[in-house]
């Protein structure tokens, strides 16, 4: 332990009297410093950035902290509550009182900080101080504060990255034990492989030895598992496993074994909770945005889920029964939620159609209005606990075509039979991002294999930034403002834009093959503890799968609902959502993660007339650049009227597609060195 946890301790327990209401019960300040020497930002002036550890107690009686899976079987201190800390960022005006009055909070991805690289163009930092970091700085000059606190107790020991020091469930002072399963898949054949995901801190073994171990392999996620036998693979230290003649690329290998001491992860949706109530509604000098009184919430991938999943469990709703966001924005979480809140929770896991399956991430129910599952007369919706306080927020859930293909976002939409569409309820909206993978892209695009790339064909590279801070404006607006957002825009299954794959009006591109593969849930059975959050069977039992389907295609490929960038909507090349992964890494007959694809058009028509590729060539589309170019405007112009591209991110928008054409035409004023990652006005 730190020298200073014990002083943090008795601070969490000190202060309980001088902030009853929220549940913090004390923070510390372990750094303060202006932001770029103190430059003033718009009319909120200078920034400051904090850095600390706050504290809380939860009441494991109170209504609302019972969705806290083993809250109850915590250490409690003598007034009976639950006590913990986690670390903190904030970055905010030195005088609140000049900002907007409201906190944009980041619910960190795996401990991370994304938001200022979304919504500034900031270069990507774990600790935000140079100029670079802070991007063009658009949400400091609307007089945003920005907060970030960790809730995963497991992520890597690395600086910068914020964590919650969750406490560990007992039964009466006695260790408790129970299933953990780690999913391994490698892109190469090793030796050895570690327990767990993404360098995440792996609960060990109880017994390396234990005969109640078992290793699995499929070879696809609905396959029956083949039991390996127990002499042929070991554990090696608390954190590895090793197999007999290596892992075999491309195989979903899993491993069951006994772990004990389960961390309370579900604390950290209290926490989030409560320190974002604390932050809005707390008046004092504990509070350093005393003054602020709306909260939007932001979540990317994993903390989108996280996102969803606090919205179902009822922790938008605080402990004296008040909103806690105004506002969510759930970016790139498709129909999803995740292992935060169950015995020997994994948050990191999450789920595609080739990797990291079965975990609890893809489980009904999918949509934000109550929905029945035919096979087991559940019904349920995501936001009913929020109804039934008067706690829901403004939510936007905001997708790219990849969610389609590997998080099942159809189903946020769509009924459990995948035939016909669902209406949302008038506080939610779903936007696609079309023809767009899971995170922004870059140019040039990555070649299979390179940078990392273990798709078939090149990366997608739609950078759909200029969106995201479209649609967040909008989400802003209607929180603070009441201004209604624009209607959604996502593929229906009425008019034909949202269907199977077979029906999906794929052309017949030269040497590529379109998939009618995509991550389906699965129903899965974890035992008859599992209402409970325990798992006692582990892989879980599998059923019946919810039918997901996925955007329908232009004649060139592109997706044809949603929101069109003027990349896309003025093409040069077909780009997907989807990426099959590279035969070197096995599994060819499978999707990769995260990855779309990039697939160029022949520049010439005798190019394409040799290859018999039905998609027109470059010269048959435009007369030239500027002719390209001015595609490109007219088609960023009608989406500044229609709110989905601000005004002043229309220049960025056009060079970037200027340096698309460049690179394609092997211009020599188009440098692959050249910074198209992010459009220039993030420079300041």
């Amino acid at each position: 332990m730190s020298p200073r946890r014990p002083l943090l301790l008795a601070l969490a327990l000190g202060l309980v009297a001088a902030a009853a209401e929220a549940r913090v019960v004390g923070i510390t300040i372990e750094r303060r410093e202006p932001v770029v020497g103190g430059k003033a930002f718009g009319l909120a002036g200078p920034y400051e950035t904090l850095v600390g550890t706050v504290a809380f107690a939860l009441d494991p009686s109170l209504r609302q902290n019972q969705a806290v899976v083993d809250l109850d079987l915590a250490p409690r201190n003598e007034r009976g509550e639950v006590v913990f800390t986690a670390d903190f960022t904030i970055l905010k005006p030195v005088d609140v009182r000049r900002g907007n009055g409201r906190v944009y909070y980041e619910v960190p991805n795996r401990g991370g900080k994304g938001i200022l690289r979304r919504l500034q163009y900031a270069e990507p930092s774990l600790d935000p101080r140079e100029p670079a970091d802070f991007g063009d700085a658009w949400l400091m000059e609307q007089g945003f504060s920005i907060a970030w606190m960790g809730w995963q107790w497991d992520v890597p020991e690395r600086p910068g990255l914020l964590r919650l020091r969750a406490p560990i469930a007992t039964s009466g002072g006695r260790p408790i034990e129970g299933l953990v399963r780690s999913v391994v898949l490698v892109g190469e054949r090793k030796d050895e492989a570690p327990l767990g995901d993404s360098s995440h801190l792996a609960y060990p073994p109880v017994d390396p030895n234990g005969r109640d171990s078992r290793l699995t392999v499929r070879d696809h996620r609905l396959d029956p598992p083949l039991l390996l036998p127990r002499k042929s693979w070991r554990f090696v230290g608390t954190s590895k496993v090793a197999l007999d003649g290596g892992f075999e690329p491309g195989r979903l290998y899993e491993v069951v074994y006994r772990s004990r001491d389960p961390r309370v992860a579900g604390c950290g949706f209290a926490a989030t909770r409560d320190l974002v109530s604390f932050l809005k509604s707390e008046a004092g000098a504990q509070n350093p945005l005393a003054g602020v009184t709306l909260a939007v919430g932001h979540g990317i991938s994993q903390s989108g889920r996280f996102l969803r999943h606090f919205l179902l469990q009822g922790f938008n709703e605080d402990e004296q029964g008040r909103r806690v966001f105004d506002g969510v924005f759930v970016e790139v979480a498709g129909a999803g939620r995740g292992s935060f809140n169950h015995r020997f929770a994994q948050a990191s896991r999450d789920g595609h159609q080739h990797w990291n399956v079965h975990y609890p991430t893809d489980v009904f129910p999918f949509t934000d209005r109550p929905e029945t599952d035919p096979e087991t007369g559940e019904k349920a919706g995501l936001l009913d606990r929020a109804i039934a306080s008067g706690t829901t927020p403004k939510l936007f859930h905001v997708v790219t075509s990849y969610e389609y293909w590997n998080r099942a976002a159809s189903l946020m939409h769509t009924d459990p039979t995948g035939t016909r569409d669902v209406a949302l309820p008038d506080t939610s909206r779903v936007y696609l991002i079309a023809s767009a993978q899971h995170g922004p892209g870059t140019l040039p695009p990555a070649e299979g294999g390179a940078s990392g790339n273990d798709g078939l064909y090149p990366t997608n590279p739609n950078d759909f930034r200029p969106a995201i801070r479209a649609l967040v404006h909008a989400l802003d607006q209607w929180v603070a403002e009441g201004v209604e957002p624009p209607p959604s825009q996502c593929p229906r299954i009425a008019d034909g834009t949202l269907a199977t794959p077979e029906k999906a009006g794929w052309p017949p591109v030269p040497g590529v093959r379109f998939p009618l593969v995509r991550n389906e849930p699965v129903r899965v059975d974890y035992g008859p503890e599992w209402t409970r959050g325990v798992i006692a069977i582990e892989p879980p039992r599998l059923g019946r799968v919810f039918p997901a389907l996925v955007p329908a295609v232009d004649a060139d490929g592109n997706d044809r609902a949603g929101i069109r960038l003027p990349e896309v909507a003025a093409p040069l090349a077909t780009q997907t959502g989807w990426n099959w992964r590279r035969p070197a890494v096995g599994a060819p007959d499978a999707l990769v993660a995260y990855r779309g694809s990039y697939l160029p058009f022949d520049w010439t028509q005798a190019e394409r007339e040799v290859k018999h590729d039905p998609r027109p060539s470059v010269e048959e589309r435009y007369r030239g650049r500027e002719d390209y170019l001015g595609r490109v405007a007219l088609s960023a112009v009608a989406l500044v009227h229609e709110r989905f591209l601000l005004p002043r991110d229309v220049p960025s928008v056009l060079e970037r597609a200027a340096a698309h054409w460049d690179w394609r035409s092997h211009r020599p004023s188009c440098s692959r060195k050249t910074a198209l990652s992010r459009p220039a006005s993030s420079l300041w």
